[in-house]
C-alpha cells in the first residue's frame, strides 16, 4: 500500500473507530498485572500521570478528551495567554500514563478483564412488564368484542338470504313437474301422440 493511502486511512480520513483505537495511553505495572494488557483507551474521570513533555510528572483526573487530535485535557493544568486568560492544555495521548481506571462503564472493565456483558439487562420490577402486557390484552377486549358483533351482524342477513334462495328453489321445483302434466294426469307429450295415432287410424 502506498504512503499516502497509509496516511489518509490512518490520520486525515480516518474513521471514528480507528481514531478512538489510537486514543490509547499505557497502563501502569499494577494495571497491567491485573488486566494483563499494556494499554487502554483513554476515558473521561481516569487518573494519569504525563511521562513526557512539558508537564511531566503532572499527575490528575482526565476532563477532556479529543478523538480529532488524539489529545486529553486534566484538571488544573492550564496555561494563561497574553490577555490573562486560562486554557486547557492538550496532552497527546502517547506522552500519559493510566494509574487508575474510571470503573462507571461496566462494559470497558468487562472487556479489559475478558469477559462479555449482556446488552440488555433484566427490568427491575420482574413481573412487571407481564402485568403490563396482561393490561393491554384486557385493553384489546372491548375493540374484539366489538368485531366480533360487527361480523355476526353481517352474517345474519346473508344467512337470511340463503334460506330465501333454498325457498324459492324448492318451489320452483315443485312447479315444474305440474306444468308439464294435464289436467287428466298423464304426461302431455303421451296426450298428443295418443291423438295423432287415432287421426291416422281414422284416416285410414
Amino acid at each position: 500500500m502506498k504512503p499516502t493511502k497509509m496516511r489518509n486511512r490512518m490520520v486525515y480520513r480516518a474513521t471514528f473507530n480507528t481514531k478512538s483505537k489510537q486514543l490509547a495511553g499505557l497502563l501502569s505495572k499494577d494495571l497491567r498485572k491485573k488486566y494483563g494488557k499494556r494499554s487502554a483507551r483513554v476515558m473521561v474521570g481516569d487518573s494519569i500521570t504525563v511521562i513526557r513533555g512539558e508537564f511531566k510528572g503532572v499527575d490528575g483526573k482526565v476532563s477532556k478528551v479529543s478523538t480529532d487530535s488524539n489529545t486529553v485535557a486534566i484538571d488544573g493544568v492550564k496555561k494563561e495567554k497574553a490577555k490573562g486568560e486560562k486554557f486547557d492544555v492538550q496532552i497527546h495521548a502517547s506522552n500519559i500514563l493510566i494509574t487508575g481506571l474510571n470503573d462507571e462503564d461496566k462494559r470497558r472493565i468487562a472487556r479489559l478483564e475478558g469477559r462479555k456483558v449482556a446488552k440488555t439487562a433484566e427490568p427491575a420490577g420482574g413481573e412487571e412488564p407481564a402485568k403490563g402486557a396482561e393490561a393491554q390484552g384486557h385493553a384489546d377486549e372491548p375493540g374484539q368484542a366489538e368485531l366480533e358483533k360487527d361480523t355476526a351482524g353481517a352474517q345474519e342477513p346473508a344467512a337470511e338470504e340463503k334460506e330465501k334462495e333454498e325457498e324459492e328453489a324448492k318451489t320452483e321445483e315443485e312447479e315444474a313437474p305440474a306444468k308439464d302434466t294435464p289436467e287428466g294426469g298423464g304426461p302431455a307429450k303421451d296426450a298428443s301422440k295418443d291423438s295423432k295415432e287415432e287421426k291416422n287410424e281414422g284416416v285410414r
